[in-house]
C-alpha cells in the first residue's frame, strides 16, 4: 500500500528542485524546465512547450500565484488529475526521498494480539503508515474519531491477512503481462491500486469472523456525533477496503456514503470503480452518471474532477459494450484536460474497436507524445497501422511495445497475427510461442501456433499444437482443424503460401464456370452472398427480428431536424443510434457487441454518413437493415419499405417518392456489393422525379436482378443452408470438410465449398475449357441424384 507523505513528498522533491529562485511557485520558465526534464526523449518546440504552459496555468489558475507562478498544491493536483506520472517522473529526474522522510513507511508486522487498542500505533506511525489520500485536504480523513476506526481496520486486515497466508490462501497474481485498463481508480492518484491482484478466500471462519468485526467498525461509524462526521467514518472504511481489494466490503461503505450525501461526487464514484472492478458494469455506468451530475451541479468545486469521472464513465460504457457513447466522454475529458493521456490512449484505442483508424492513429500518438513509456498506446497504435495497411511501420511499434514491456500479451498475440497476415509463418510461430510461455492456456494463441506451423511446413509441430489446444478446449473449429491437417497429410499436397495452408490450386475465369440446372448459383452471386452472411454473423443481425424495427419506429420519437440540403430528417447521432442498437441485440455479450457495432460502423454508417457529420438518418438506416434481419423475405421488404415511409418526407401516406427509393436502392447496392459499383445506376435512374412509388412498385424495383437487391434469394439459401455438413466430403482445393452447399463438377466429379467455387478455384491436376457444375444444398440430393443416375444406365443396359 502507498505510504502516507511518500507520494506528496515525491511531488515536493520535484517542486523544490525546479523552483530555482526559492519563491514557493513555479513560473513560466521553471515549470518549461520541468516538462523537459521529465521527457528526455522528447524534443519539445517553443510552440508545443508554450501550448502546454497555457493549458496548466489556465486549468489550474486557482493555484497560480501571481508572479510566482504554480504553487506546490498545484502541481500535486496536475498529479492527482492524471496529467503526469509521479513515480516516472521522479525516476526519470533522478531523485531520491531523504531517509527521514522515507523511514518507517512499511506497516509494521508485529504479532496479533486480542486488543485492537492494545495494537493501535502512535501517531508518528500513523501518519508514517497511512496512504496519502488520507491527508489530502480535498478527499481525506476529517475527524479525528474517523482515524480510530482507521487503525483498527488496519489491525484486522493485518490479522486476517496473517491467517490466510499461514493457511496458504492469500494469493498475489502479478498482471505486468496485461494490458492496463487505463481507469482512474481514485478521485487522485491513479497508481494507488496496486498492479498486483489480490485473491481473498472469502470462505471460512476467518473471514466471516473479519466480516463480523468490520460490520461492528461500521455500527461504531454509524454511531459518530453528526451526519459528517458518520460520512467521514464510512469513506475511509471504504477506501482502506478498496486498497486491500476488498471490493464488496467497499462498496457497502460507499453506498452508505451515498445515502448520507447523495450530492457528494466521492463517494459515487468510489462505488462506481468498486462496481467496475466487480464486473457489474450497468451499475458502475449508472453511479459515475450520479458523479458526473453531481459535479456538474456543483460547480467550480468539483470541476477538478470531471475528466476523471468522463474516463471511467467511458471505460464503464465500454464494459457494456457501447464504444461509440465511451469515445463522447474520452473526448471530453481529453478536451477538459489535453494533457491527460490515458483519456487519449483510451479515445485512440476506442476509435480502433469501431474501425476509425485515422483517428484513434492521431489519439494515440498524441499519447505516446506525453508518456513515450506507455507499452499499452503502443500496442493499439501498432494494431490501428495495421489496420491502415502500414504493416512494416506496425510492426516495428509492435516491437517497441515488446521492448517496454517483454510480456505484453496483447501485443505478442497481435504481431504473431500480422506476422500471419503476411506469410511469414515462422515468425508468427515465434510469436505464439511467447504468448503461451505468459499465458499457457491460451487456446487461441495455441490453435494460431498450429495454423503458422502448417504454414511454414512444420507438420508434425502443427500436429503437436492442435492437440494441445484440444486439451484447453473442445470447440468444433478445433476438430475441423484437424480433420483439415489429417486430409493434407493423406493427399501429401504442397502449401501454396496461405495462412491456412492450402493446397495448391488454378483460379479460372468466371466465364468457363457454367451451371447445370436452374437452383445452381452463379458463381458471382454467391461471392457477393457470401460477404453479406459474413457481415451477418458478424453482427448477428440474422438474429435479430425484423418486427422490432417496426416497434422500434412506432415508439421511438425522434425530432425532426433539417440537413444540410434543407430537406426534413429524423436524424440522430451515433452514440445513441448505438443505443437503438443495443436494444435491438440485447442477446449479445458486450465483447459480441462492439465487434458488431465496430463492422456496422464500417460497412453502414461509413456510407450513410458520408459528410463525416456524426449524424444518421434513422428511417434509412433502419430500410438499410431490414433486408439481412431475420423473417420472412416479404416481411423484411415490407419493413424496409415502411421505414421509408417513417421518414418525414414520405410520412402520413401509403406511398413514398420514387426519388427515396431509387436512393435507398442505391445505397443498399453501395453497402452490401460495393463491387458493383453504382455509377450505371445513376445514369440509367438518377433523374429527378416528383411521382411516387406504391408497395408493389417498389418490390419491382428491389427484386431486380441488375439494378435492385436481387441478391436477397441467394441470401435466403445460404441463410438456411450454411450449416448443413456432407458426410465425408471435403473440398478438393482447400481440403477442409465441406459446410453449406457441395458444388459438383459434373465431369471430372471433384467437389468445391461455398468459398472456393465463389472464388473460382479449382485443382491443378483438373484442367479443361469449361466446368460445369451442380449444387447440392444437402446429401440427399445427391444421393437421389445418384439413385436416379443408376436407374438410367440400368434402363440402357436392358
Amino acid at each position: 500500500m502507498a505510504t502516507r507523505g511518500s507520494r506528496s513528498e515525491k511531488v515536493k522533491r520535484i517542486f523544490q528542485q525546479f523552483d530555482t529562485n526559492r519563491d514557493g511557485g513555479l513560473n513560466r520558465d521553471e515549470m518549461a524546465a520541468l516538462v523537459v526534464a521529465v521527457n528526455p526523449r522528447v524534443k519539445f518546440s517553443d510552440e508545443q512547450i508554450n501550448a502546454i504552459l497555457d493549458e496548466v496555468f489556465r486549468t489550474y489558475g486557482e493555484f497560480i500565484d501571481g508572479e510566482k507562478g504554480l504553487t506546490y498544491d498545484g502541481l500535486l493536483r496536475t498529479y492527482d488529475d492524471g496529467a503526469g506520472d509521479v513515480d516516472r517522473d521522479f525516476d526519470a529526474l533522478g531523485l531520491e526521498l531523504n531517509s527521514d522522510e522515507n523511514k518507517g513507511a512499511s506497516i509494521v508486522s508485529e504479532a496479533s494480539s486480542s486488543s485492537i487498542v492494545d495494537e493501535r500505533v502512535t501517531e508518528s506511525q500513523k501518519k508514517q503508515r497511512t496512504a496519502a489520500w488520507a491527508v489530502s485536504p480535498h478527499h481525506g480523513i476529517v475527524f479525528d474519531d474517523t482515524w480510530k476506526l482507521v487503525d483498527d481496520l488496519e489491525i484486522l486486515l493485518k490479522r486476517l491477512k496473517a491467517k490466510q497466508a499461514k493457511d496458504g490462501k492469500f494469493k498475489n497474481d502479478n498482471f505486468d503481462a496485461y494490458s492496463d485498463a487505463g481507469w482512474s481508480r481514485e478521485l487522485g492518484a491513479s497508481a494507488e491500486l496496486s498492479e498486483k491482484r489480490i485473491y481473498w478466500e472469502e470462505l471460512g471462519p476467518d473471514y466471516a469472523l473479519f466480516v463480523k468485526e468490520l460490520g461492528a467498525l461500521r455500527g461504531r461509524a454509524d454511531g459518530a456525533r453528526s451526519r459528517e462526521e458518520v460520512f467521514d467514518g464510512h469513506m475511509a472504511i471504504g477506501r482502506i477496503l478498496y486498497e486491500h481489494q476488498l471490493f464488496k466490503e467497499a462498496l457497502i461503505c460507499f453506498k452508505r456514503s451515498c445515502e448520507l450525501q447523495p450530492m457528494d461526487v466521492r463517494p459515487h464514484f468510489r462505488a462506481g470503480n468498486c462496481l467496475y472492478v466487480l464486473g457489474k458494469y450497468k451499475e458502475a455506468k449508472e453511479e459515475f452518471q450520479l458523479a458526473l451530475e453531481s459535479a456538474e451541479a456543483g460547480g467550480n468545486q468539483w470541476a477538478h474532477l470531471l475528466p476523471q469521472i468522463y474516463v471511467n464513465l467511458g471505460i464503464a460504457l465500454e464494459g457494456e459494450g457501447m464504444v461509440l457513447s465511451a469515445c463522447e466522454y474520452y473526448r471530453e475529458a481529453a478536451i477538459l484536460c489535453p494533457t491527460h493521456y490515458r483519456a487519449l490512449k483510451l479515445l485512440g484505442s476506442a476509435l480502433f474497436g469501431v474501425g476509425e483508424y485515422r483517428a484513434a492513429v492521431k489519439a494515440l500518438e498524441e499519447a505516446i507524445f506525453m508518456k513515450p513509456d506507455y507499452a499499452d498506446a503502443h500496442c493499439d497504435l501498432a494494431s490501428a497501422l495495421h489496420g491502415m495497411g502500414e504493416d512494416e511501420r506496425a510492426i516495428e511499434v509492435f516491437q517497441k511495445a515488446i521492448d517496454l514491456k517483454p510480456g505484453h500479451v496483447d501485443a505478442l498475440y497481435n504481431l504473431g497475427g500480422l506476422y500471419m497476415d503476411l506469410g511469414r509463418f515462422q515468425r508468427a510461430s515465434e510469436m505464439y510461442t511467447r504468448v503461451l510461455a505468459v499465458w499457457p492456456t491460451h487456446w487461441r494463441a495455441q490453435l494460431n501456433k498450429a495454423v503458422s506451423s502448417l504454414g511454414a511446413g512444420e507438420t508434425e509441430e502443427a500436429k503437436k499444437a492442435l492437440k494441445e489446444a484440444l486439451k484447453m478446449t473442445n470447440r468444433v473449429e478445433l476438430h475441423d482443424a484437424i480433420y483439415h491437417l489429417k486430409q493434407l497429410q493423406k493427399k501429401k499436397v504442397k502449401a501454396n503460401g496461405g495462412a491456412n495452408g492450402e493446397a495448391a490450386f488454378l483460379i479460372v475465369d468466371p466465364s468457363k464456370f457454367k451451371t447445370v440446372g436452374e437452383k445452381t448459383t452463379l458463381r458471382q452471386d454467391l461471392g457477393n452472398a457470401l460477404q453479406i452472411r459474413a457481415f451477418q454473423r458478424i453482427t448477428r443481425l440474422n438474429r435479430c427480428e425484423v418486427e422490432l424495427l417496426k416497434k422500434e419506429m412506432n415508439e421511438t420519437d425522434v425530432p425532426v431536424s433539417y440537413s444540410g440540403s434543407g430537406g426534413p430528417q429524423k436524424s440522430i447521432r451515433k452514440p445513441n443510434l448505438e443505443e437503438v442498437l443495443r436494444k435491438l441485440l440485447n442477446f449479445l455479450k458486450p465483447e459480441t457487441f462492439q465487434g458488431a457495432i465496430k463492422a456496422i460502423n464500417e460497412k453502414v454508417l461509413s456510407v450513410l454518413d458520408e459528410t463525416g457529420s456524426g449524424r444518421v438518418d434513422l428511417g434509412m438506416f433502419y430500410a438499410v437493415l431490414a433486408p439481412i434481419c431475420n423473417g420472412p423475405p416479404d416481411k423484411r421488404k415490407r419493413i424496409a419499405f415502411d421505414a421509408l415511409l417513417w421518414r418525414p418526407v414520405n410520412e402520413g401516406g401509403s406511398q413514398i417518392r420514387k426519388v427515396d427509393a431509387v436512393q435507398y436502392i442505391k445505397l443498399l447496392r453501395a453497402i452490401y456489393l460495393p463491387s458493383h459499383g453504382v455509377s450505371e445506376m445513376l445514369e440509367v435512374h438518377g433523374q429527378t422525379d416528383t411521382s411516387m412509388v406504391s408497395f408493389s412498385e417498389f418490390l419491382v424495383m428491389f427484386d431486380d436482378p441488375d439494378w435492385g437487391f436481387g441478391i436477397l434469394s441467394t441470401l435466403l439459401k445460404l441463410e438456411t443452408g450454411d450449416r448443413n455438413r456432407h458426410e465425408d466430403h471435403v473440398c478438393s482445393v482447400c481440403r477442409y470438410p465441406i459446410i453449406g452447399s457441395r458444388f459438383k463438377e459434373i465431369k471430372s466429379h471433384f467437389s468445391l465449398c461455398n468459398q472456393c467455387y465463389s472464388e473460382g478455384k479449382v485443382p491443378p491436376n483438373y484442367k479443361q475449357d469449361e466446368y460445369k457444375f451442380k449444387e447440392y444444398g444437402k446429401e440427399a440430393e445427391a444421393m437421389k441424384d445418384k439413385c436416379l443416375c443408376f436407374n438410367l444406365q440400368s434402363h440402357k443396359d436392358r
